[in-house]
């Protein structure tokens, strides 16, 4: 029933089996759909409309295949994983539904929602971030402590953990899928107004990631932005004098002065060029 296990922390592995045991399978019992309650610490706090509709019809004409895992809290039902599958379940009209209730400790609560959530490819960044960040702070871990839970690379957990501190606008629109984290990664160092200016161009313009580090580079390092581009006239001045000598001709100018070069290969190439001026070898 349940998907395989990909590589967790140590603990963790033993609160997620490979299957469903048949204990608990004969422990599955229906239970009052409004007597259960979503968990305040779920990871996921995004869930989208379409999806859920598609999970609700197929709730409707299959049922609920897979049980959810709830806790008991006095007379109401706290979901440990499977919320997901609850608010299709409410959507398409069920009064009860299959739950394994499980006597858990609340860390290894949210522990559980935590993996269940973030193996699910459409977890956004956002989402898996925040859920990174209450797991550190409310159990007081590391980030390479989390690493090892979760079963990702310290460097994973350090760059997503990054995307917390870009401006709400800019988290919106990686929540939407409107930019990716790959763009918001390149923002990050700019301030909080240019990163939504930037996110809006992104959108507007279709940017892919190394347009935007272009962006963020020139943005950073002005001197190398500001790089004056020649006059037209000047360029055509140059075009006609390299056409005339056959030979590259680069013109600088300032407060109307400047000079002019005129590139060459080897002696014979300026001997070329001195006979163009007339001057004459001694």
């Amino acid at each position: 029933m349940a998907n395989p296990r990909k590589a967790l922390g140590k603990g963790l592995s033993a609160l997620i089996p490979d299957n469903i045991e048949q204990d608990e399978l004969d422990k599955i019992k229906e239970i009052d759909i409004n007597l259960i309650s979503p968990n305040p610490n779920q990871p996921r706090k995004n869930f989208e409309k379409d999806k859920l509709e598609e999970l609700s019809d197929s709730i409707k004409r299959y049922g609920l295949i897979q049980p959810i895992i709830v806790k008991k809290e006095d007379k109401i039902y706290t979901i440990i994983a499977g919320e997901r599958r609850w608010r299709a379940s409410k959507i398409a009209g069920l009064a009860n539904i299959p739950c394994i209730v499980r006597d858990i400790e609340n860390k290894n609560a949210s522990e559980l929602a935590l993996i269940e959530n973030i193996q699910r490819e459409d977890l956004n960044p956002i989402d898996e971030a925040n859920a990174y960040d209450y797991v550190m702070e409310r159990y007081a871990i590391t980030q390479e402590e989390l690493s090892d839970v979760i079963g990702k690379s310290r460097v994973y957990v350090t760059n997503i953990l990054r995307l917390l501190s870009l401006d709400d606008y800019v988290k919106e629109k990686i929540t939407l899928g409107e930019i990716s984290q790959g763009h918001a990664r390149a923002m990050i160092s700019l301030d909080k107004k240019a990163q939504k200016d930037l996110t809006d161009r992104i959108i507007r313009d279709g940017l892919n990631v190394r347009d935007v580090e272009k962006i963020v580079k020139a943005i950073k390092n002005p001197k190398a932005k500001k790089t004056k581009e020649k006059d037209k006239f000047v360029l055509n001045i140059e075009d006609a004098l390299t056409s005339r000598f056959s030979s590259k001709v680069k013109i600088t100018s300032k407060k109307n002065k400047g000079k002019i070069e005129i590139e060459y290969k080897n002696n014979e190439d300026l001997n070329r060029l001195l006979a163009l001026f007339g001057i004459n070898e001694d």
